[in-house]
């Protein structure tokens, strides 16, 4: 016989193989990346999210009743003041949402607690149809403590 075998596959048909392999590693390969990216990019903003309610709580955790300290020397947490300088704080800071602002007792000091929301704008998961903005929290606590130098 001098003709070829019908079980021989002809030169050239399977050109294209690799290609087509290299084309979904790639997507793969991206997707591992944004993965990655996007990631980072959020533990980033949960990060500052916490800062700025630390910072939140700070700034509130500042008023004091100064009526109180000069009557009987106690320092205690003016509520309304403290709300106030929280929203005036986070007024300065684009795409921050209160979420809650809450005053409790820790012991014998006054504590608060400051709740927010960030939006963090994905960049190569919402080419893979994941979200475009995931929301990120941020918590924080500032006690008030007092000293006295004797």
């Amino acid at each position: 016989m001098t003709g070829p075998i019908d079980d021989e596959v002809p030169i050239g048909r399977d050109s294209g193989r690799v290609s087509l392999f290299l084309a979904v590693a790639l997507i793969g390969v991206l997707a591992i990346i944004g993965l990655s990216y996007d990631g980072a990019g959020q533990l980033r903003s949960m990060q500052r999210a916490d800062n700025l309610a630390a910072e939140a709580a700070r700034a509130g955790g500042q008023a004091i009743d100064l009526d109180q300290l000069l009557v009987d020397g106690t320092t205690v947490l003016d509520p309304a003041a403290a709300q106030t300088a929280v929203d005036n704080y986070l007024a300065s800071v684009d795409g921050v949402r209160l979420t809650e602002v809450r005053f409790e007792a820790v012991g014998d000091n006054a504590a608060l607690t400051v709740s927010l929301e960030l939006d963090y704008d994905t960049v190569f998961l919402d080419l893979f149809g994941f979200a475009d903005n995931i929301t990120v929290p941020g918590t924080a606590t500032a006690t008030l403590l007092t000293t006295t130098n004797r």
